[in-house]
């Protein structure tokens, strides 16, 4: 085996040693040896946004005549590379790291100048012709650059990942409330029977929870629009042009597609992170409507002989070691346990954009809530994706089992009582429950009404639509 081989690099502390392969330099292999913490790293959508942020920071400081064309065009190369994920293997650093992030800032100025540098010379590493600080962060601090790429990447996430695919998860339960909602089934509240619901009007309401879930998406990337960016370190925008902000985001905002502005106040923007808490709050929302649509769908589903039995969905894979042929609904467990680690994310977040996190001039826990809040996002958008093909396509309505309960249920005596009043319905519910009756054969002995009438009066389907015969009493 090949002995690794190094090179030294310098940076305030003095000289470093880093693998000779390397992109990064000093500080970011400082770094490395301080926070050996966790197996975490930034993901993709986070270095595709830190890499677009230098991308632009060059094209501005070209155009306010800050570096030359040449150097723009090295840091812009290098940049892009960042952005395409060409060089994602040289972001080692641990979340567990700096507060404020700057060694992942320190990380991505460091790689983008290496790579710059190695464009231009052939050699990689160093400080010229491109300086990781005088050049690619330009501009810039740790303390507004972190913040903006959080806010990019987990805006553009949701954009593109989650929106869609909680779209799609809609679409699919539309498609099948639509399929089934001829089926009439017994409803259920407090664990109870209820009276008639058709099975497309229950599936319907799963449909509009993932509707309204876009929705949330859209509120979400709002509440990520304000970028920090310009305040360098404490807000004040020392050592950066007036301009700077505005342009560069402008320039973010047109390559993402997302109407990203400056921050209305730079102070708040990087002191405070409650734009990051705010969209993890909508992300708990979907995780929690989530959780009632997975859930009811495998109670729905359970038996096959001995639980509710209403419908079946599709048999994925042996669900017991030692019962045979048993079948679990994995699906559901798997989307109940993302909606489980999107709301302890969601804690984290919390947590971390409290005082305990932001004090005073900056929030000290960004990196964990970059990560908890990107992460959020693709369990969701995976998670909603594999459930709608795995499971709720293949949903099908077990008819008789229905008709046979809904005929069952005490509750079908709640269309007798605006005829007969509600004590004597209530009084019909008792005998039928103490004898093993249906309601409707209580009601037939007792002769209260023609069989014709009683029929028109238990149909189950007139009971999953207002009828104007059929007003009075109500309640859950």
């Amino acid at each position: 085996m090949a002995q690794q081989q190094y090179r030294s690099e310098k940076d305030s502390m003095g000289e470093m040693q880093v693998p000779a392969e390397a992109y990064y330099g000093a500080q970011t292999g400082r770094a490395v040896e301080n926070f050996p913490i966790s197996d975490l790293r930034f993901g993709r959508r986070f270095i595709a946004a830190m890499g677009l942020i230098k991308w632009a920071a060059a094209q501005i400081n070209t155009e306010l005549k800050l570096i030359d064309e040449s150097k723009k065009s090295l840091i812009q190369q290098a940049a892009q590379e960042v952005i395409d994920g060409k060089l994602d293997d040289q972001f080692v650093i641990d979340i567990f790291q700096t507060g404020s992030g700057t060694s992942t800032n320190m990380n991505t100025n460091e790689v983008i100048a290496s790579r710059a540098n190695e464009i231009a010379t052939g050699k990689r590493g160093g400080k010229s012709p491109i300086h990781p600080n005088d050049h690619v962060n330009m501009e810039q601090s740790s303390n507004d650059a972190i913040p903006t790429a959080m806010h990019i990447s987990a805006a553009v996430a949701i954009k593109e990942t989650l929106s869609p695919a909680l779209q799609y998860l809609s679409d699919k339960l539309q498609a099948k409330a639509d399929a089934l909602d001829g089926v009439v089934k017994i409803g259920r509240t407090h664990l109870q029977d209820a009276t008639p619901i058709r099975l497309g009007q229950e599936i319907s309401g799963y449909a509009h929870q993932a509707r309204l879930g876009v929705d949330r998406c859209q509120k979400a990337i709002k509440s990520l629009r304000e970028l920090p960016l310009g305040g360098t370190a404490v807000g004040t925008g020392i050592n950066s042009h007036p301009d700077f902000a505005k342009h560069a985001i402008a320039v973010i905002a047109q390559k993402t597609g997302i109407d990203f502005v400056e921050a209305r106040n730079h102070f708040e923007a990087q002191a405070a992170k409650d734009g990051i808490v705010e969209a993890s709050g909508q992300l708990k929302t979907i995780a929690v409507s989530m959780t009632k649509i997975a859930n009811d769908i495998r109670w729905l589903a359970s038996g096959p002989r001995c639980g509710i039995g209403e419908i079946s969905i599709p048999a994925t894979q042996p669900g017991s070691s030692i019962m045979p042929s048993k079948v679990n609904p994995v699906m559901s467990e798997m989307a109940l346990m993302v909606a489980a680690q999107v709301i302890g994310n969601d804690a984290t977040i919390t947590f971390a954009g409290s005082g305990i996190g932001s004090s005073f001039e900056l929030n000290v826990m960004m990196p964990v809530m970059a990560y908890n809040i990107l992460q959020s996002i693709e369990l969701l958008a995976r998670a909603a994706r594999v459930f709608a093909d795995r499971t709720v396509a293949g949903i099908e309505a077990n008819t008789e089992r229905c008709e046979s309960l809904v005929e069952q249920s005490l509750a079908m005596c709640t269309s007798l009582a605006p005829v007969i009043g509600y004590d004597q319905a209530a009084d019909i519910a008792k005998e039928s429950f103490k004898t093993g009756k249906t309601v409707r054969q209580v009601a037939q002995q007792r002769k209260l009404m023609s069989d014709a009438e009683l029929n028109k009066v238990l149909d189950a389907r007139r009971m999953t639509q207002p009828q104007a015969d059929m007003v009075g009493s109500g309640g859950g």
